[in-house]
Protein backbone atom coordinates (compact mmCIF):
# COMPACT_ATOMS: atom_id res chain seq x y z
CA UNK A 1 0.00 0.00 0.00
CA UNK A 2 1.47 3.31 -0.53
CA UNK A 3 2.33 4.36 3.21
CA UNK A 4 2.90 7.83 2.30
CA UNK A 5 -0.88 8.71 1.77
CA UNK A 6 -1.61 6.68 4.61
CA UNK A 7 0.10 8.45 7.07
CA UNK A 8 -0.56 11.36 5.44
CA UNK A 9 -4.09 10.71 5.99
CA UNK A 10 -4.02 10.33 9.56
CA UNK A 11 -2.03 12.93 10.12
CA UNK A 12 -4.67 15.25 8.24
CA UNK A 13 -7.35 13.41 10.08
CA UNK A 14 -6.23 13.71 13.76
CA UNK A 15 -4.58 17.25 13.01
CA UNK A 16 -8.35 18.37 12.35
CA UNK A 17 -9.67 17.51 15.11
CA UNK A 18 -6.36 18.81 17.31
CA UNK A 19 -7.35 22.51 15.24
CA UNK A 20 -10.59 22.42 17.08
CA UNK A 21 -9.62 21.38 20.40
CA UNK A 22 -6.19 23.29 21.21
CA UNK A 23 -7.02 26.86 20.41
CA UNK A 24 -10.84 26.39 21.16
CA UNK A 25 -11.47 23.94 23.86
CA UNK A 26 -10.57 26.68 27.09
CA UNK A 27 -12.89 28.98 25.22
CA UNK A 28 -15.71 26.23 25.56
CA UNK A 29 -15.74 26.13 29.07
CA UNK A 30 -15.51 29.55 29.74
CA UNK A 31 -18.52 30.22 27.37
CA UNK A 32 -20.11 27.17 27.36
CA UNK A 33 -19.70 25.70 30.69
CA UNK A 34 -19.67 28.98 32.47
CA UNK A 35 -16.00 28.65 33.70
CA UNK A 36 -14.03 31.66 34.98
CA UNK A 37 -10.36 31.85 33.18
CA UNK A 38 -8.39 30.37 36.54
CA UNK A 39 -10.77 27.86 36.91
CA UNK A 40 -10.25 26.47 32.69
CA UNK A 41 -6.61 27.07 33.35
CA UNK A 42 -6.31 24.87 36.29
CA UNK A 43 -8.60 22.05 34.44
CA UNK A 44 -5.87 22.43 31.43
CA UNK A 45 -3.04 22.00 33.58
CA UNK A 46 -4.26 19.29 35.92
CA UNK A 47 -5.14 18.16 32.13
CA UNK A 48 -1.41 18.48 31.04
CA UNK A 49 -0.34 16.44 34.14
CA UNK A 50 -2.69 13.54 33.00
CA UNK A 51 -1.46 13.66 29.82
CA UNK A 52 2.15 13.34 30.94
CA UNK A 53 1.46 10.12 33.00
CA UNK A 54 -0.50 8.81 30.46
CA UNK A 55 2.04 9.30 27.45
CA UNK A 56 5.44 9.11 29.96
CA UNK A 57 3.76 5.38 31.09
CA UNK A 58 0.80 4.10 29.96
CA UNK A 59 1.54 4.82 26.25
CA UNK A 60 4.99 2.82 26.27
CA UNK A 61 3.71 -0.31 28.02
CA UNK A 62 0.69 -0.69 25.55
CA UNK A 63 3.19 -0.50 22.81
CA UNK A 64 4.30 -3.36 24.23
CA UNK A 65 1.87 -5.11 23.90
CA UNK A 66 -0.51 -3.74 21.56
CA UNK A 67 -0.02 -2.84 17.71
CA UNK A 68 0.19 0.92 16.85
CA UNK A 69 -3.05 0.57 14.59
CA UNK A 70 -5.20 -0.53 17.82
CA UNK A 71 -3.51 1.43 20.27
CA UNK A 72 -4.46 4.75 17.98
CA UNK A 73 -8.31 3.30 17.29
CA UNK A 74 -8.23 2.56 21.04
CA UNK A 75 -7.56 5.91 22.28
CA UNK A 76 -9.83 7.26 20.12
CA UNK A 77 -12.44 5.91 21.54
CA UNK A 78 -11.54 6.43 24.89
CA UNK A 79 -11.28 10.29 23.61
CA UNK A 80 -15.12 10.20 21.95
CA UNK A 81 -16.32 8.50 25.46
CA UNK A 82 -14.79 11.16 27.38
CA UNK A 83 -16.53 13.79 24.96
CA UNK A 84 -19.81 12.37 25.18
CA UNK A 85 -19.69 12.28 29.37
CA UNK A 86 -18.81 16.20 29.17
CA UNK A 87 -22.39 17.00 27.52
CA UNK A 88 -24.04 16.55 31.15
CA UNK A 89 -20.98 17.42 33.11
CA UNK A 90 -22.20 20.99 34.69
CA UNK A 91 -20.50 21.73 37.52
CA UNK A 92 -16.47 22.46 38.01
CA UNK A 93 -16.16 19.48 39.67
CA UNK A 94 -17.74 16.96 36.95
CA UNK A 95 -16.24 19.25 34.06
CA UNK A 96 -12.67 18.43 35.41
CA UNK A 97 -13.43 15.09 36.08
CA UNK A 98 -14.42 14.54 32.47
CA UNK A 99 -11.28 16.57 30.85
CA UNK A 100 -8.60 14.41 33.11
CA UNK A 101 -10.32 11.57 31.57
CA UNK A 102 -10.30 13.25 28.32
CA UNK A 103 -6.28 13.68 28.30
CA UNK A 104 -5.61 10.33 28.93
CA UNK A 105 -6.74 9.15 25.54
CA UNK A 106 -6.51 12.55 23.08
CA UNK A 107 -3.42 13.73 23.45
CA UNK A 108 -1.98 10.24 23.40
CA UNK A 109 -3.06 10.00 19.65
CA UNK A 110 0.00 12.63 18.84
CA UNK A 111 3.26 10.75 20.10
CA UNK A 112 1.23 7.56 18.45
CA UNK A 113 1.15 9.07 15.31
CA UNK A 114 4.82 10.38 15.09
CA UNK A 115 6.31 6.88 16.42
CA UNK A 116 4.00 5.41 13.66
CA UNK A 117 5.76 7.93 11.23
CA UNK A 118 9.20 7.40 12.78
CA UNK A 119 9.07 3.41 12.53
CA UNK A 120 8.04 3.84 8.91
CA UNK A 121 11.05 5.88 8.14
CA UNK A 122 13.21 3.57 9.44
CA UNK A 123 12.02 0.75 7.54
CA UNK A 124 12.53 2.58 4.68
CA UNK A 125 8.79 2.66 4.22
CA UNK A 126 8.14 6.23 4.68
CA UNK A 127 10.46 9.12 3.22
CA UNK A 128 9.45 12.46 3.84
CA UNK A 129 8.80 12.77 7.14
CA UNK A 130 8.29 16.41 6.61
CA UNK A 131 6.16 16.19 3.78
CA UNK A 132 3.83 14.02 5.12
CA UNK A 133 3.34 15.79 8.65
CA UNK A 134 2.22 18.71 7.12
CA UNK A 135 -0.41 16.90 5.92
CA UNK A 136 -1.51 17.27 9.90
CA UNK A 137 -0.95 20.93 10.05
CA UNK A 138 -2.99 21.54 6.61
CA UNK A 139 -5.67 19.16 8.70
CA UNK A 140 -5.23 21.76 11.85
CA UNK A 141 -5.89 24.84 9.54
CA UNK A 142 -8.99 23.29 7.69
CA UNK A 143 -10.61 22.11 11.25
CA UNK A 144 -10.06 25.55 12.79
CA UNK A 145 -11.21 27.16 9.69
CA UNK A 146 -14.38 25.28 9.71
CA UNK A 147 -15.22 25.76 12.65
CA UNK A 148 -14.85 29.28 13.13
CA UNK A 149 -17.71 29.88 10.09
CA UNK A 150 -20.20 27.70 12.83
CA UNK A 151 -18.92 29.72 16.08
CA UNK A 152 -19.65 32.95 14.68
CA UNK A 153 -23.27 31.80 13.79
CA UNK A 154 -24.07 29.34 16.50
CA UNK A 155 -21.72 30.62 19.22
CA UNK A 156 -18.91 28.12 21.28
CA UNK A 157 -21.21 25.67 21.98
CA UNK A 158 -20.44 23.66 18.62
CA UNK A 159 -17.04 23.63 19.79
CA UNK A 160 -17.83 20.04 21.31
CA UNK A 161 -19.91 19.07 18.20
CA UNK A 162 -17.46 19.78 15.58
CA UNK A 163 -14.72 18.05 17.70
CA UNK A 164 -17.31 15.24 18.18
CA UNK A 165 -17.87 14.85 14.45
CA UNK A 166 -14.06 14.94 13.65
CA UNK A 167 -12.94 11.98 15.97
CA UNK A 168 -15.83 9.89 14.41
CA UNK A 169 -14.46 10.65 10.98
CA UNK A 170 -10.51 9.80 12.47
CA UNK A 171 -11.58 6.37 13.79
CA UNK A 172 -13.60 5.48 10.90
CA UNK A 173 -10.75 6.09 8.79
CA UNK A 174 -8.25 4.13 11.35
CA UNK A 175 -10.33 0.62 10.59
CA UNK A 176 -8.93 0.91 7.59
CA UNK A 177 -6.04 -1.18 6.09
CA UNK A 178 -2.96 -0.13 7.50
CA UNK A 179 0.75 -0.72 7.02
CA UNK A 180 1.82 -3.95 7.50
CA UNK A 181 4.62 -3.28 9.81
CA UNK A 182 2.08 -0.69 11.93
CA UNK A 183 -0.68 -3.66 12.22
CA UNK A 184 1.45 -6.21 13.67
CA UNK A 185 1.75 -6.90 17.57
CA UNK A 186 5.16 -6.20 19.14
CA UNK A 187 6.84 -9.72 19.73
CA UNK A 188 8.30 -10.59 23.03
CA UNK A 189 11.78 -10.09 22.13
CA UNK A 190 11.19 -6.77 21.03
CA UNK A 191 10.16 -5.24 24.41
CA UNK A 192 13.00 -3.69 25.91
CA UNK A 193 13.39 -3.93 29.94
CA UNK A 194 14.69 -0.72 31.40
CA UNK A 195 14.25 1.07 27.89
CA UNK A 196 13.17 4.24 29.55
CA UNK A 197 16.73 4.69 31.06
CA UNK A 198 18.37 3.42 28.19
CA UNK A 199 17.39 6.30 26.30
CA UNK A 200 19.15 8.66 28.41
CA UNK A 201 22.34 6.80 27.67
CA UNK A 202 21.65 8.18 24.35
CA UNK A 203 24.48 10.51 23.31
CA UNK A 204 23.61 14.00 23.69
CA UNK A 205 19.35 12.99 24.44
CA UNK A 206 19.66 14.73 28.05
CA UNK A 207 20.36 17.77 26.70
CA UNK A 208 18.33 18.00 23.32
CA UNK A 209 15.34 16.98 25.58
CA UNK A 210 16.07 19.91 27.91
CA UNK A 211 16.02 22.61 24.91
CA UNK A 212 12.80 21.15 23.20
CA UNK A 213 11.03 21.15 26.78
CA UNK A 214 11.58 24.94 27.30
CA UNK A 215 10.95 25.09 23.93
CA UNK A 216 7.55 23.60 23.68
CA UNK A 217 6.92 25.35 27.01
CA UNK A 218 6.95 28.54 25.34
CA UNK A 219 3.63 27.94 23.59
CA UNK A 220 1.37 27.50 26.69
CA UNK A 221 -0.23 31.32 26.67
CA UNK A 222 -0.75 31.26 23.26
CA UNK A 223 -2.60 27.94 23.26
CA UNK A 224 -4.65 28.17 26.23
CA UNK A 225 -4.96 32.26 26.38
CA UNK A 226 -4.94 33.11 22.57
CA UNK A 227 -8.25 33.07 21.52
CA UNK A 228 -9.39 34.84 24.45
CA UNK A 229 -6.42 37.40 24.30
CA UNK A 230 -7.33 38.16 20.61
CA UNK A 231 -11.25 38.82 21.57
CA UNK A 232 -9.07 41.42 24.21
CA UNK A 233 -7.38 43.53 21.36
CA UNK A 234 -10.89 43.42 20.02
CA UNK A 235 -10.40 41.48 16.89
CA UNK A 236 -13.79 40.98 15.08
CA UNK A 237 -14.96 37.22 15.03
CA UNK A 238 -14.87 36.61 11.80
CA UNK A 239 -10.89 37.14 11.53
CA UNK A 240 -10.03 35.09 14.84
CA UNK A 241 -10.02 31.58 13.14
CA UNK A 242 -8.18 32.91 10.23
CA UNK A 243 -5.08 34.25 12.64
CA UNK A 244 -4.74 31.27 14.59
CA UNK A 245 -4.68 29.76 11.31
CA UNK A 246 -1.49 31.43 9.92
CA UNK A 247 0.53 29.90 12.44
CA UNK A 248 -0.64 26.85 10.86
CA UNK A 249 -0.06 27.82 7.12
CA UNK A 250 3.42 28.94 8.21
CA UNK A 251 3.79 25.41 9.78
CA UNK A 252 3.10 23.92 6.49
CA UNK A 253 4.95 25.61 4.35
CA UNK A 254 8.32 24.55 7.35
CA UNK A 255 6.91 21.15 6.99
CA UNK A 256 6.91 21.39 3.24
CA UNK A 257 10.05 22.30 2.19
CA UNK A 258 11.92 20.92 5.33
CA UNK A 259 13.21 17.69 3.80
CA UNK A 260 15.07 19.44 1.25
CA UNK A 261 15.74 23.10 2.00
CA UNK A 262 17.07 22.08 5.80
CA UNK A 263 18.77 18.76 4.10
CA UNK A 264 22.25 19.88 5.40
CA UNK A 265 21.14 21.58 9.28
CA UNK A 266 22.00 19.86 11.86
CA UNK A 267 19.13 19.21 15.00
CA UNK A 268 21.51 21.82 16.97
CA UNK A 269 21.79 24.31 14.11
CA UNK A 270 18.24 24.18 13.76
CA UNK A 271 16.93 24.36 17.40
CA UNK A 272 19.21 27.80 17.72
CA UNK A 273 17.08 29.50 15.17
CA UNK A 274 13.29 27.51 16.74
CA UNK A 275 14.86 29.11 20.12
CA UNK A 276 15.75 32.67 18.53
CA UNK A 277 12.60 32.86 16.47
CA UNK A 278 10.09 32.16 19.56
CA UNK A 279 12.06 34.66 21.73
CA UNK A 280 11.38 37.62 19.25
CA UNK A 281 7.57 35.88 18.56
CA UNK A 282 6.26 36.64 21.94
CA UNK A 283 8.19 39.80 22.52
CA UNK A 284 6.50 41.11 19.65
CA UNK A 285 3.06 40.44 20.95
CA UNK A 286 4.13 41.78 24.21
CA UNK A 287 5.34 45.10 22.61
CA UNK A 288 2.66 45.70 20.20
CA UNK A 289 -1.02 44.74 21.12
CA UNK A 290 -2.27 45.18 17.84
CA UNK A 291 -4.44 42.81 15.48
CA UNK A 292 -2.09 43.36 12.94
CA UNK A 293 1.35 42.70 15.16
CA UNK A 294 -0.39 39.82 16.35
CA UNK A 295 -0.75 38.21 13.03
CA UNK A 296 2.47 39.18 11.71
CA UNK A 297 4.37 37.55 14.43
CA UNK A 298 2.08 34.27 14.24
CA UNK A 299 4.27 33.28 11.14
CA UNK A 300 7.56 32.57 13.56
CA UNK A 301 5.14 29.42 14.85
CA UNK A 302 7.12 28.07 11.71
CA UNK A 303 10.25 28.62 14.31
CA UNK A 304 9.04 28.49 17.62
CA UNK A 305 6.74 25.18 16.95
CA UNK A 306 7.27 23.49 13.66
CA UNK A 307 11.37 23.69 13.31
CA UNK A 308 12.08 22.76 17.33
CA UNK A 309 10.03 19.62 16.40
CA UNK A 310 11.72 18.77 13.26
CA UNK A 311 14.79 19.00 14.63
CA UNK A 312 13.89 16.37 17.82
CA UNK A 313 12.52 14.34 15.09
CA UNK A 314 15.51 14.28 12.59
CA UNK A 315 17.59 13.55 16.34
CA UNK A 316 15.16 10.71 16.98
CA UNK A 317 15.25 9.33 13.67
CA UNK A 318 19.32 9.32 13.58
CA UNK A 319 20.03 8.44 16.82
CA UNK A 320 17.54 6.56 18.70
CA UNK A 321 16.72 2.65 17.76
CA UNK A 322 13.63 1.59 17.16
CA UNK A 323 12.69 -0.29 20.29
CA UNK A 324 13.37 2.44 22.06
CA UNK A 325 11.35 5.15 19.92
CA UNK A 326 7.91 4.77 21.73
CA UNK A 327 10.09 5.71 25.09
CA UNK A 328 11.98 8.52 23.55
CA UNK A 329 8.48 9.86 22.03
CA UNK A 330 6.26 9.27 25.45
CA UNK A 331 9.39 11.10 27.36
CA UNK A 332 8.88 14.00 24.69
CA UNK A 333 5.44 14.06 24.46
CA UNK A 334 4.99 13.83 28.41
CA UNK A 335 7.58 16.22 29.89
CA UNK A 336 8.22 18.37 26.81
CA UNK A 337 4.30 18.43 25.29
CA UNK A 338 2.51 18.04 28.57
CA UNK A 339 4.02 19.14 32.29
CA UNK A 340 6.47 22.14 30.82
CA UNK A 341 3.46 23.22 29.17
CA UNK A 342 1.11 22.69 32.56
CA UNK A 343 3.66 24.78 34.79
CA UNK A 344 3.58 27.87 32.02
CA UNK A 345 0.22 27.53 31.31
CA UNK A 346 -0.66 28.38 35.29
CA UNK A 347 2.55 30.81 35.18
CA UNK A 348 0.78 32.61 31.80
CA UNK A 349 -2.66 32.48 33.56
CA UNK A 350 -1.50 34.48 36.78
CA UNK A 351 0.24 37.14 34.41
CA UNK A 352 -2.57 37.34 32.00
CA UNK A 353 -4.69 38.33 35.20
CA UNK A 354 -2.19 41.18 35.83
CA UNK A 355 -2.13 42.03 31.94
CA UNK A 356 -2.83 39.85 29.09
CA UNK A 357 0.44 40.83 27.37
CA UNK A 358 2.32 39.85 30.58
CA UNK A 359 1.08 36.38 29.55
CA UNK A 360 3.55 36.05 26.83
CA UNK A 361 6.34 37.79 27.63
CA UNK A 362 6.86 35.98 30.55
CA UNK A 363 7.58 33.02 27.63
CA UNK A 364 11.10 34.31 27.55
CA UNK A 365 11.58 33.14 31.03
CA UNK A 366 11.61 29.44 28.88
CA UNK A 367 13.29 30.79 25.55
CA UNK A 368 16.11 32.18 26.38
CA UNK A 369 17.52 29.96 28.47
CA UNK A 370 16.48 27.17 25.38
CA UNK A 371 18.68 29.51 23.13
CA UNK A 372 21.42 29.41 25.53
CA UNK A 373 21.13 25.95 25.66
CA UNK A 374 20.88 24.96 22.17
CA UNK A 375 24.32 26.85 21.40
CA UNK A 376 25.86 24.74 23.61
CA UNK A 377 24.58 21.67 22.18
CA UNK A 378 25.91 22.97 18.99
CA UNK A 379 29.52 23.23 19.96
CA UNK A 380 28.87 19.57 21.52
CA UNK A 381 27.74 18.57 18.13
CA UNK A 382 30.47 20.00 16.21
CA UNK A 383 32.53 18.50 18.42
CA UNK A 384 31.46 14.96 18.03
CA UNK A 385 31.75 15.68 13.94
CA UNK A 386 34.87 16.52 14.37
CA UNK A 387 36.12 13.47 16.44
CA UNK A 388 33.93 10.58 14.35
CA UNK A 389 35.87 12.80 10.97
CA UNK A 390 39.42 11.89 13.06
CA UNK A 391 38.51 7.79 13.98
CA UNK A 392 37.13 7.92 10.06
Amino acid sequence: MNTYRWMSRQFFSFYLTWGIFLPYFTGWMIHAKGMSVSQASLIMSLGLVVRGLSTLFAFPQLSDRFSSKFLINAMTLGTIIALLLSIPADSFMSLMVVVLFLHFFYPTLMPALDTAAGVLVQHRQLHDYGKSRSWGSLGFVAGGMILTLFTGRFGDEVILWGLLAGLLVFISLGLLRAPQVLSEKPQANDKVKGGMLKVFKVKHFGIVLIIVILLQAAHASYYNYGYIYLQEINTPTYLIGAIINIAVIAEIIFFMMADKAFRNFTPGSLLILAALGSTIRWILVFAFPSVAVFSISQVLHACSFAMGHYAFMQYLIKNIAPELITKAQGIYAAIAMSWSTAVFTVFGGFLYEIEPGYAFLGMVVSTIPSLLIAIVYKKLERKSELEAEMAG
